[in-house]
């Protein structure tokens, strides 16, 4: 958390830092309500004066540069010449502004002025070309040019397009620039090279009818530097005879091939006055070969020419783009993906087709700024995208993944949705490792894989024999749901339905490949009930299917439980062990299968039986070698609270043939004859007031002398069982608590009149 609050505040600090800084620099300029200005990012113009941000346009977000002169970098000049220079600025971004040209840098928005600033806003841009070769005035250190290097090609069209630019400006809008630069040319994000900074441009002064005129200002040694051409880049004629031609624009494109290829991009001779421009010319008079040492061989000669003395010896624009140092293939290709627009879909098919030839021979930034951005133009015509995919694939294979997910990827994610034409699909699953091996994962599953579900979805057999090929490529990047739901159902209703062979054994050994990556309930659920519904019985087909039996049953993740075996492939293998179209092979490989899947099911069936047995027959010996346990005796209280409950006798009826009674004791009984059962007759319970006081009627009723307390004597029943012996003797009441109702003394006797007891 403290390292993310650590980047969140070096982010918030840089960003709040290039508002205030734009926010100090554009406060009122009408520039800033149409346009979104963001990171500073290189210089341009007379003194790199004009400060270049990246931005873009509010109303569309298209991107887009802003140019801006801060009026505070006036301070050091006094009125008259800051009042010299704001014009000197606004004549060139004014004159800019009404030139439009494919060499000329274009304006998005004119000109506006407030206290602070002068602003305009361009195309997209890079830098100019003098920060490439290391001039980084009024600009921040540049990150994404600390190792720019110029390519070789990069600088021969570069001089071939600001030639180009040049013979538009003398041919057709009579004009000359005067001041060719690198601070007055500007890369665009493409890598185009265009014209910028018309600040000393003069137009023709004669009329079309006459040969062009163009007026010499003087060179005032007093003006501000900014005021005047760049010297080291001026022809000799318009300082020392004060004449002006086209001648002395193309003097200025020698010293630029003089500067761009020489060791430290240094010019011929320095020049920053009046004397060193002077010695320079005299220099220039007696120029040989070997000052040109650093020039390519095939362009030495032409620069020669350009930096002559004499203008009439320079060759002019038109005869410049001409020389053969410009006719090599690089050269060429270039040259065509920027006239594509001018030609029609045949003319563009045709040039398509051999632009992959080409492409090796161009720098890999080239390819990706300047021919990706051409070819992705005619992506929108479906019917064109077959004729650039390849071009666009031969691109992305030599970039990196962060160049390719930046500048190839964007192009590629709307043509993965194309079905028609159906070539489109074809190149992109011919390419499908390079794709896979660059595409992020996230990309993978919400691009590619349904562009392959498309080619399954498809009626095209190559494109389905092209996609089973491919998918198991990728199968560490399907997550469980997908496979079941999307991949898996595709598979069977094309292996079921299709009626190619070719595509059947691939739907076969795409789902083989498949299996390590699968689940082992996946398997059993979806593939194995699938593989008999096959409505094949070719040789090769069914080398298929044995094929995904034999890796189902040996994969340690899987393995084909014995019922399974039994129950479900045994009896699908073995009518086919009679097929008549396999060959001996064949049907040693299947009788093969059969045999190891049988002798599993034995294996584990028999292994099974054994242990059951084993447990068997230890839970009888654990039986036989148990103890008798014999009931521990019951403690005497026991037997006394249960001895008047009758249970001392009891016996249960599987007991009964085990208990053997003593001999003396049985028999007695061994001549009495059977026990019949009696009912039991229950006796309700007896009133003892009521015996009480009839016994005592009865006694006093009987013998006069006798005792007339005497007991009364119980009825036995004779003929019930013994045992209602004791249940009648137990319910004999006890006469004996009658003994303390007696009258005890002399007194008692008396009151009677009653005999003593005996």
């Amino acid at each position: 958390m403290e390292v993310f609050n650590k980047l969140y505040s070096q982010v918030s600090s840089s960003v709040s830092s290039t508002v205030s800084q734009l926010s100090g620099v554009l406060p009122g300029n009408p520039v800033t309500r149409e346009f979104d200005a963001s990171t500073h990012i290189a210089s341009a113009g007379p003194g790199l004066v004009w400060k270049i941000y990246k931005g873009c346009k509010r109303s569309t977000k298209q991107e887009a540069s802003i140019f801006v002169f801060e009026k505070r970098q006036l301070e050091k000049w006094g009125k008259a010449d800051r009042e010299m220079i704001l014009e000197s600025l606004k004549r060139g971004v004014s004159q800019l502004t009404k030139i439009r040209h494919p060499q000329v840098l274009t304006v998005q928005h004119p000109l506006e002025e407030s206290r602070e600033s002068l602003a305009f806003a361009t195309e997209p841009v890079f830098a100019s070309l003098a920060n490439v070769l290391g001039k980084t005035t009024n600009m921040p250190q540049p990150a994404n040019m600390s190792d720019y290097k110029l390519y070789d090609i990069e600088i021969k069209y570069g001089l071939l397009q600001v030639s180009e630019g040049l013979a538009f400006l003398h041919n057709d809008v009579k004009l000359l620039h005067r001041n060719i630069a690198p601070e007055s040319i500007i890369i665009n994000n493409q890598g185009v090279w265009k014209i910028f900074g018309f600040d000393f441009c003069v137009h023709n002064t004669n009329p079309a009818n006459l040969p062009p005129v163009y007026p010499c200002e003087g060179f005032g040694p007093t003006l501000p530097d900014i005021c005047r051409s760049n010297l080291e880049y001026l022809a000799p004629e318009c300082v020392l005879n004060q004449t002006n031609s086209p001648a002395s624009d193309m003097f200025s494109v020698g010293v630029l091939a003089y500067v761009l290829n020489s060791t430290g991009n240094q010019a011929l001779a320095p020049v920053r006055d009046l004397q060193q421009f002077r010695a320079r010319a005299q220099q220039l008079k007696n120029l040989n070969a070997g000052k040109l040492q650093c020039i390519p061989e095939a362009i030495r000669d032409y620069v020669k020419l350009l930096l002559s003395v004499a203008p009439e010896a320079r060759p002019d624009a038109h005869q410049f783009i001409k020389i053969p140092y410009f006719d090599d293939v690089g050269i060429k290709t270039l040259t065509y993906l920027d006239s594509l627009l001018q030609w029609d879909n045949l003319q563009k098919s045709q040039f398509y087709k051999g632009l992959p030839e080409a492409l090796p021979k161009l720098p890999q930034r080239v390819k990706v700024q300047r021919v990706l951005t051409c070819l992705s133009r005619d992506l929108a015509q479906p019917a064109m995208v077959p004729f650039i995919l390849p071009s666009i694939l031969d691109i992305a294979q030599d970039c990196t993944k962060e160049e390719y997910c930046l500048y190839v990827l964007p192009h590629l994610k709307p043509v993965m949705k194309l079905m028609e034409p159906i070539q489109i699909l074809l190149i992109m699953l011919q390419r499908m490792e390079l794709l896979l091996k660059l595409t992020p994962p996230e990309d993978v599953q919400q691009h590619v894989l349904p562009m392959l579900y498309r080619g399954l979805d498809s009626d095209i057999p190559q494109v389905h024999e092209l996609c089973l090929s491919i998918l198991p490529t990728f199968a560490n990047l399907l997550d469980h749901s997908s496979v079941k739901n999307s991949l898996l159902p595709r598979i069977k209703r094309l292996c079921l339905s299709t009626s190619s062979l070719s595509v059947r054994v691939n739907c076969l050994l795409c789902v083989g490949r498949l299996l390590e990556h699968l689940d082992k309930w996946l398997v059993l659920d979806e593939i194995l009930p699938f593989l008999p519904q096959i409505p094949s019985r070719e040789p090769a087909v069914l080398m298929g299917i044995l094929g995904i039996y034999k890796l189902a049953m040996n994969h340690k993740k899987l393995g084909i439980s014995k019922e399974v075996m039994a129950t479900r492939i045994l009896p699908f293998l073995m009518p086919l062990c009679i097929e008549n179209g396999l060959t001996l092979t064949q049907f040693n490989a299947l009788v093969t299968l059969v045999k190891e899947m049988f002798q599993l099911v034995e294996t584990e069936h028999r292994s099974k039986l054994e242990q059951l047995n084993t447990v068997k027959d230890e839970q009888k010996v654990l039986t036989a070698t148990m103890p008798t346990f014999q009931p521990t005796t019951k403690p005497p209280e026991l037997d006394q609270a249960f001895s008047g409950l009758g249970l001392d006798s009891f016996v249960s009826v599987p007991e009964k043939p085990n208990v053997t009674p003593p001999p003396e004791n049985f028999k007695p009984f061994q001549n009495q004859a059977a026990l019949e059962p009696v009912k039991r007759v229950t006796t309700p319970p007896k009133d003892l007031t009521s015996s009480l006081f009839a016994d005592w009627s009865n006694a006093n009723a009987t013998s006069g002398g006798g005792n007339k307390w005497a007991a009364p004597q119980p009825q036995l029943n004779f003929n019930s069982p013994t045992s209602s012996w004791g249940v009648a003797r137990a319910s004999q009441p006890n006469w004996g608590v009658l003994d303390n109702l007696l009258p005890t003394g002399p007194t008692a006797d008396s009151d009677h009149g009653g005999p003593q007891p005996q």
